[in-house]
């Protein structure tokens, strides 16, 4: 019998002490300036710069001049190739949909809030060579044997001692009645009343297919580059994605049945103003979330500390007459990157996974133009698990081949177990229910009485919570201010706009 921990995230392994992911897990979405959003995390970096973390798993830094520096800077230097590789198609994708979508809107003269075009079927196609294969994927293997010709013949004969491998993956179907969404929850017609309204005018989101799309065509990229391969458990992530309106107040609804994943980045200095130096002067640890807001006081962001030190080290270390061209141009270019972060810190804060809730909806749907069902950052959400009814915000964005992820705040909440490598709910039995273009037209520091209090509003707008439910109360858990004196007189620029990072 396996003993492997389903709520184990998988490609990540077990610290002493959990550690979020590589330098550059969710670093800059380059991608999304082409959109004219401003977001902080790129999909493809996350995933690509997730192998360099299993790669120097259980390492802390290497002795310098060591094999094991080199061989670190080395699969470092190669997947950020990779990864700029990926950013630049992206790109490329992302200008291709949206002329199209463009000259489609002006042909058909459509309102602009439906110039893409709908998607109706599954796109994803047969195609790809698996060639690692790993857990979860059924591996059927056959040796044929058949007579041939002379041995000095058959071994110039590629086809005469060959291996082929096909990879079988059946997309899945959506749930689209209250039937089929009560088999994840059985409760959420009860919960949630105003389902039955609306279901019968629910259209699928087109997000749905184009997930498994992106699924599907990340599974052959990587079996073709001998990467590994998105596992049974990831592939399948996703129940349903509904596009739904209430019938009597036209309010729109972003319905997803998925499992729940866990964030833990973040930071704030106006209500955090210490955090442990583990975390400080980590190079692992992200400061930064989709969801920010202009700095209000003279208390400097804590992760400010730790940057300035790395930029201290690379200063050092390119100073240093043994460095290598190779090596300095990549301390230029790492330095940079630290350097707009810094800048960033020093102008805005952001949410912090570990105190406050907040989901996670993949990139592509958060700037994607034209589409009134899609969730935006900053948008109301409520999420539902068993009996519980958790008011939240959209507050970052994630990959565009998975769904389900939440905020430590969130996960820790749901299951007391939870960790940035351990889920808190394995199967798809979490209900995210989003109010599109519900969101504040000024972004603000979290208020969970107010998020509490407009998300009460908007249920009751879609038929409401059923007798005997009620939103969760979140209570702060941020430690109380040592020094109120600091936080008195705000902190002033001669611009009140955002530099951009």
């Amino acid at each position: 019998m396996s003993t492997q921990n389903p709520n184990r995230i998988e490609g990540l392994g077990r610290q002493q002490r959990p550690r979020p992911g590589f330098p550059w897990f969710r670093v800059s979405f380059l991608i999304l300036v082409l959109a004219g959003v401003a977001l902080v995390f790129t999909p493809q970096g996350k995933e690509v710069l997730r192998g360099v973390k299993r790669f120097v798993e259980g390492q802390r830094t290497p002795p310098k001049g060591t094999d094991e520096e080199d061989i670190l800077r080395q699969a470092e230097a190669e997947l950020r190739q990779r990864y700029e590789a990926e950013l630049a198609a992206l790109r490329e994708e992302l200008t291709q949909t949206r002329e199209e979508a463009e000259k489609a809107r002006k042909a058909s003269k459509a309102p602009e809030e439906s110039i893409l075009p709908p998607i109706n079927a599954h796109t994803a196609r047969t195609g790809g060579d698996v060639r690692k294969l790993r857990s979860e994927i059924t591996l059927k293997t056959e040796v044929k044997v058949s007579e041939g010709g002379l041995a000095s013949k058959e071994r110039k004969n590629d086809d005469a001692y060959a291996a082929s491998y096909t990879l079988q993956v059946k997309v899945p179907k959506p749930s689209t009645t209250l039937d089929e969404l009560q088999q994840v929850n059985s409760k959420l017609g009860e919960i949630l009343p105003g389902l039955e309204a609306m279901l019968p005018g629910a259209k699928v989101s087109r997000w749905f297919y184009q997930l498994y799309d992106n699924k599907t065509s990340r599974l052959r990229q990587k079996a073709t580059e001998l990467s590994e391969l998105l596992t049974r458990h990831n592939f399948y992530d996703c129940e349903t994605i509904l596009n739904l309106r209430h019938p009597e107040t036209q309010r729109r609804v972003f319905l997803m049945q998925a499992e729940m994943d866990v964030v833990s980045d973040g930071s704030d200095g106006d209500r955090l103003a210490t955090m442990p130096d583990e975390i400080v002067n980590s190079t692992h640890y992200q400061p930064f979330t989709s969801y920010g807001w202009k700095k209000r006081t003279k208390t400097p962001n804590p992760m400010v500390a730790g940057w300035e030190k790395r930029i201290g080290n690379a200063k050092r270390e390119l100073a240093d007459p043994a460095t290598t061209a190779a090596r300095k141009a990549w301390l230029k270019d790492r330095m940079e990157y630290l350097k707009r972060g810094i800048e960033d810190m020093k102008y805005r804060s952001f949410l912090i996974a570990e105190y406050d809730p907040f989901i996670v909806i993949p990139v592509n749907l958060l700037t994607a133009s034209g589409e009134p069902f899609t969730p935006r950052i900053g948008d109301y959400a409520v999420v539902v698990h068993g009996t519980d009814v958790y008011p939240a915000i959209v507050g970052d964005g994630g990959p565009t081949f998975k769904v389900g992820e939440a905020s430590l705040r969130m996960a820790k909440q749901i299951n007391k177990n939870a960790s940035p490598y351990s889920r808190p709910v394995s199967d798809l039995t979490v209900t995210y229910v989003v109010f599109p273009n519900s969101r504040e037209k000024v972004k603000e520091p979290p208020d969970y009485e107010k998020w509490r209090t407009k998300c009460a509003a908007l249920l009751d707008e879609v038929g409401g919570l059923g007798e005997g439910y009620e939103l969760f109360k979140w209570e702060n858990l941020l430690p109380e201010e040592e020094d109120a004196e600091k936080k008195d007189e705000p902190e002033k620029t001669e611009d009140d706009s955002v530099p951009e990072p």
